[in-house]
């Protein structure tokens, strides 16, 4: 998608600090961190949300919630860490292409929000 920023970044038209990539997804430092590790971890195909997952995206799907625990090896996350996933403008989804957000290095409270 042209517009999108995150498809930007991924195709390299937008620098980032790059944490991972391969040819599936794109793993980059937020600017905004709201932990001391802070990991967006993006598909390569443009997909908007949680809501727009076709049937024919769950096998990338699955790549990359098996790709999470080698991203957070690599970012040195031992103690443990936190997934998260925004949706839609209630949940707080800022850019409109599936993110999943990688979060660590400190004690996580809950409930989020």
């Amino acid at each position: 998608m042209s517009d999108c920023i995150f498809c930007k970044i991924a195709a390299g038209e937008i620098p980032a600090d790059v944490a991972y990539e391969d040819e599936k997804i794109f793993c980059f430092h937020d600017l905004d961190p709201q932990a001391p590790v802070h990991v967006l971890m993006i598909p390569k195909k443009h997909i908007a949300s949680t809501d727009d997952i076709r049937e024919e995206d769950q096998e990338l799907l699955g790549y990359m919630m098996g790709k999470i625990k080698d991203v957070a090896a690599g970012l040195g996350l031992e103690n443990g860490y936190r997934v998260v996933i925004n949706c839609g403008e209630d949940g707080m989804q800022t850019v409109k292409h599936l993110h999943l957000h990688i979060l660590g290095k400190r004690k996580l409270t809950w409930p989020p929000g």
